[in-house]
């Protein structure tokens, strides 16, 4: 008995959280709608007039069985020849009207659908720009440019449709169902027993392959980040001869997607012969029926002409709305990754309104730990350092050590799990995100430029430089000789300056960061690529700039070792602290680091 009343239980149990899923999957949608309305708000006109055409033109499609009906009961009939010939013109000017009309909401369509791509597009992009590197991270760039282009894409053209067929479909479907009812009421139902069943396929359908179209999306993210991997890394696959091998996994990737792909192909391609073998088998009866219906003089030929021209409508408008069902899946899919994307919310707030106090320290680092998102273990654990303004300051370790992680989080580019981040004298959060990232010039680990020219390239680091401002950076980056060589500011960069060397592309970096004269220079290991006389050259035009704090992240201890003070990371943690001597010393990570560069260099 009990066992029983367990199961009558569990029963219950599953139906209550059925409804509960069925009512959160309702105000889902209905939360779509009301955050997608929004971009077509600019559009109302052409989104009001765009389907009344469309209906217009639908209201005439299904008055034009019943003009060719009376044309052959009445002008067939009786050989009245004028009645035929005015019926064919009534047609004539139907057809005029309507292809008008059709012509009319196309061009809407059209129109408001590349205005609400173009209006989401751009608000997702935007709100992207809004994220932080930990929101980032967790969905990945790959996905992002998926997201923003593809899923986009799959929502415009549904937005297209809604325009286009969605009011004219069912509405041919069931003024076509309606008027053979009041033809014939008992073929109608036949009609309407039809139509029903296709419903029921077009729903079925519909329900199997949602899952299958979501699924698809994240394929294609996959295949979008390894094609970009190596598109970005070429020079890489081919050094290491590596073609075979990065093809077999995009191959994988590709047969991964092709696989679900086939799966929603083969539910889907049950539609269009489900739907015509379901309409044509009511045609047939339809046909059956009617030729005894006529014999007994309750039918005449032109309304069995007609009922079977609405049957033939019925079929057409179930055809296309089995594929809006199909697109409208997709784009649901879709919206529902976009959505994603927009309620992420940032883990960096805007801060508050401090203002800095250049008499304070530049940077205080108290007990500092971070983990990245989805790991419990610390990047950076119980940092704590002190760095005076206009002071330069060394920071080596090795790879994984936490160097680059650790001044992420001066700029706040991540947020620290615990303790506190202070920039001249306020803690990081206090300051608007804007201005506190307004006194740093960071270079970091890839040189990274973008297509354009050299005199765009360091205008991120001041809209409004100077020819002389950006002269005088590139010369203090030991840049100013080769721009000149190559033609100047105005020289063209190619994406991601693959025109320029790397040492090239890195003493450019270096000069877009100093245009700004920032407060705090980070340099992430941004002199890498320099030959030893460059790099020294470089150290040396810094140097020289007494107001400006520099934070200098390298392998080289050579580049560090005249630094106000220097500290060893080793997995996360502070391991030594103190000048170049003191610390050949005391350091047993720094000795084994400077005499294996001396050994090298020997």
């Amino acid at each position: 008995m009990q066992e029983i009343d367990g199961t009558h239980s569990n029963r219950l149990h599953i139906f209550y959280l059925k409804i509960i899923i069925k009512r959160k999957e309702k105000q889902e949608r209905e939360n779509f709608v009301k955050r997608y309305f929004q971009y077509l708000k600019e559009y109302k006109l052409q989104c009001i007039l765009g389907p009344l055409s469309k209906w217009i033109e639908a209201v005439l499609e299904l008055l034009v069985p019943l003009v060719m009906a009376k044309i052959i009961d009445i002008g067939v009939a009786n050989g009245d020849l004028a009645y035929v010939f005015k019926g064919g013109a009534v047609m004539l000017l139907m057809g005029a009207v309507g292809f008008g009309c059709a012509v009319f909401c196309q061009r809407s369509a059209s129109i408001v659908s590349q205005g609400f791509g173009t209006n989401v597009r751009n608000a997702l992009f935007r709100h992207i720009n809004t994220l932080s590197y930990r929101e980032l991270d967790k969905i990945g760039s790959s996905s992002l440019v998926t997201r923003t282009m593809n899923d986009v894409n799959q929502m415009q053209t549904a937005v297209a449709m809604i325009i286009r067929l969605v009011v004219r479909a069912p509405f041919i479907a069931a003024g076509s169902v309606v008027l053979c009812l009041l033809l014939d009421w008992q073929l109608g139902l036949i009609v309407t027993a039809i139509s029903v069943a296709v419903g029921l396929v077009l729903w079925g359908i519909m329900h199997k392959t949602v899952p299958f179209y979501t699924r698809n999306q994240k394929r294609l993210d996959r295949l979008t980040q390894i094609a970009g991997d190596n598109l970005e890394g070429a020079r890489v696959v081919r050094a290491f001869c590596s073609q075979d091998k990065e093809r077999a996994r995009f191959d994988a990737a590709a047969d991964d997607m092709l696989d679900n792909s086939l799966r929603i192909g083969k539910i889907s391609a049950w539609l269009n012969p489900l739907t015509y073998a379901l309409v044509n088998f009511g045609v047939a009866i339809v046909l059956f029926i009617s030729g005894f219906k006529v014999n007994a003089g309750n039918l005449t030929s032109g309304e069995v002409i007609a009922i079977i021209n609405y049957t033939a409508q019925i079929l057409n408008a179930m055809i296309v709305i089995s594929n809006i069902v199909s697109l409208f899946t997709k784009a649901y899919a879709s919206m529902r990754r976009v959505s994603e994307v927009f309620d992420m919310r940032s883990s960096i707030d805007e801060g508050g309104n401090a203002e800095c106090d250049l008499q304070a320290p530049a940077v205080e680092m108290e007990n500092v730990s971070f983990s990245y998102a989805g790991t419990d273990q610390y990047s950076l654990q119980n940092i704590s350092l002190r760095i005076g303004r206009g002071s330069t300051v060394g920071i080596i370790g090795g790879t994984g050590s936490g160097k680059s992680t650790l001044v992420n989080l001066l700029p706040r580019l991540y947020d620290a799990s615990e303790g506190n981040v202070k920039i001249f004298g306020h803690n990081v959060k206090e300051y608007p995100t804007r201005n506190l990232r307004f006194l740093f010039g960071i270079v970091p680990q890839n040189a990274g430029l973008f297509s354009g020219t050299v005199r765009s390239n360091l205008y991120w680091g001041k809209e409004n430089a100077t020819e002389e401002e950006m002269e005088t950076a590139l010369k203090a980056a030991c840049a100013y000789d080769f721009i000149q060589e190559k033609g100047g500011l105005d020289q063209p960069v190619t994406e991601g300056g693959k025109n320029f060397s790397g040492g090239q592309r890195q003493r450019l970096t270096i000069a877009r960061a100093l245009v700004a004269r920032p407060e705090i220079l980070i340099l992430d290991d941004s002199c890498s690529a320099l030959d030893f006389t460059t790099d020294a050259n470089v150290r040396a035009n810094l140097a020289a700039m007494k107001d400006v704090t520099k934070i200098l992240i390298s392998q080289r201890a050579s580049s560090i070792r005249s630094a106000d003070m220097i500290y060893v990371l080793q997995d996360g943690e502070i391991v030594g602290q103190g000048k170049h001597d003191e610390l050949y010393a005391s350091c047993e990570l720094y000795r084994e680091i400077c005499d294996s560069q001396a050994r090298a260099e020997a």
